[in-house]
């Protein structure tokens, strides 16, 4: 069902025309919208009403608003939800917040805009409206951060990845550096041994070789040249015996301070540190907080080396600027549309008002001053009645 266009004319108590405006074939659901975006925009709605060629532009403005409430409810629920990551109810607790947040930039937005006057000079307007704009600014910048954050989503979970990577790799060599600083003594005495154990290794290869020349009777200037085992076999057989003795004692400390630093390693944590695995990597980012995604989001604007990544660097600043810009655009729409019909109506409206505000207060006085008077009166009747009253009772004779 739509309504039809309808123009009522009426006068008042003195005489003077009043036209009244409705709706040209709106339907019922546009004209719902209407309502809706024209309260959004924090206009007068019963004054604008009367006044169609603002229609629009209260419209356009309310709508604007309305879209920057839901997007700040989209940014501020994004955000919650990485506070609360891990958590079964982050759904929940993102959900609600979200809310909150656009209701709260809902009823700043629509108060900055409808305190903008237009009755002032150009420079009066600019005057009021700056420290608003700074405020729309503002908020702009806490809007566009999460909203930022999620655009970058693989970006930031590629740079964690790395970052928590290379955390990883400095925390182990941390702990190795400080567990050899603690275990110095240990650990070089397992060197001195594994160090003395190679040798007598290949000693022991050498005497053994040399031994069985000695057995078969090869002359060099190591063997007698002798077949068979004789003196000199015995000889070189128990040089070998205590060789190979020293060796079985070396490697018996050499396991025991091992076993001993095995053990350390275990007691201070240090066995347990491992480099992250793919999956692991994977449950880190997707816990990963609001601050680690922030940090990630700086990061992505400097390369490696560390010079800044001019093409990240810029898209990251036009997308926050273009959500600064979208959140001041009502503000700057109020500032630059003209003087219309409804702004002096509203003025009049206005200046009405407060004409009937005084007029008020000073029925109000004539009132209390009246009955103020009245109480006089009377009191001073009474008083003089009593005056009378004794005067009359002292003038009898006894």
């Amino acid at each position: 069902m739509c309504k039809k266009i309808y123009r009522a004319v009426t006068t008042n108590q003195t005489g003077r025309l009043l036209i009244d405006y409705g709706f040209a074939d709106i339907c019922f659901p546009m004209k719902k919208i209407t309502d809706f975006f024209w309260f959004c925009s924090g206009a007068h709605i019963d004054t604008l009403r009367k006044y169609p060629t603002d229609h629009n532009k209260y419209v356009g403005i309310g709508a604007t608003i309305f879209f920057t409430a839901l997007f700040a409810s989209l940014s501020g629920g994004y955000a919650m939800y990485f506070v609360f990551a891990g958590n079964p109810a982050a759904v929940v607790f993102a959900f609600f917040f979200g809310i909150i947040w656009g209701l709260a930039i809902f009823n700043m937005d629509r108060y900055i805009v409808s305190s903008i006057s237009k009755t002032g000079t150009s420079n009066q307007q600019i005057g009021l409206a700056l420290p608003r704009v700074l405020l729309a600014i503002m908020i702009g910048i806490v809007i566009s951060r999460p909203l930022e954050l999620k655009i970058f989503d693989k970006e930031i979970r590629e740079k964690l990845k790395v970052s928590y990577l290379n955390g990883q790799h400095s925390r182990i060599d941390t702990l190795n550096k400080t567990f050899e600083q603690k275990y110095s003594i240990e650990l070089s005495k397992i060197a001195e041994l594994k160090a003395e154990q190679d040798s007598l290794v290949q000693d022991i290869n050498h005497s053994r070789y040399v031994l069985n020349q000695e057995v078969f009777g090869d002359k060099t200037n190591q063997t007698s040249g002798i077949t068979g085992y004789g003196t000199y076999a015995k000889q070189k057989e128990a040089v070998l015996n205590q060789k190979e003795d020293r060796l079985k004692a070396v490697r018996a400390e050499i396991d025991r301070l091992e076993k001993f630093i095995d053990n350390r390693k275990d007691f201070d944590g240090l066995s347990s540190q491992r480099m992250f695995s793919g999956k692991q990597l994977d449950s880190l980012v997707n816990v990963a907080g609001f601050a680690d995604r922030n940090w990630a989001l700086g990061q992505l604007k400097f390369r490696e080396d560390g010079s800044r990544d001019l093409d990240t660097y810029l898209a990251i600043s036009f997308i926050g600027m273009l959500f600064i810009l979208f959140e001041c655009l009502p503000v700057f729409v109020k500032l630059m549309s003209p003087k219309g019909a409804y702004d002096v109506a509203l003025q009049n409206v206005e200046e009405a008002a407060i004409h009937s505000s005084f007029k008020e207060r000073d029925a109000d006085v004539a009132v209390a001053d009246g009955v103020q008077d009245t109480h006089i009166e009377t009191e001073i009747a009474r008083k003089k009645q009593q005056i009378k009253a004794r005067l009359s009772v002292a003038g009898e004779p006894d």
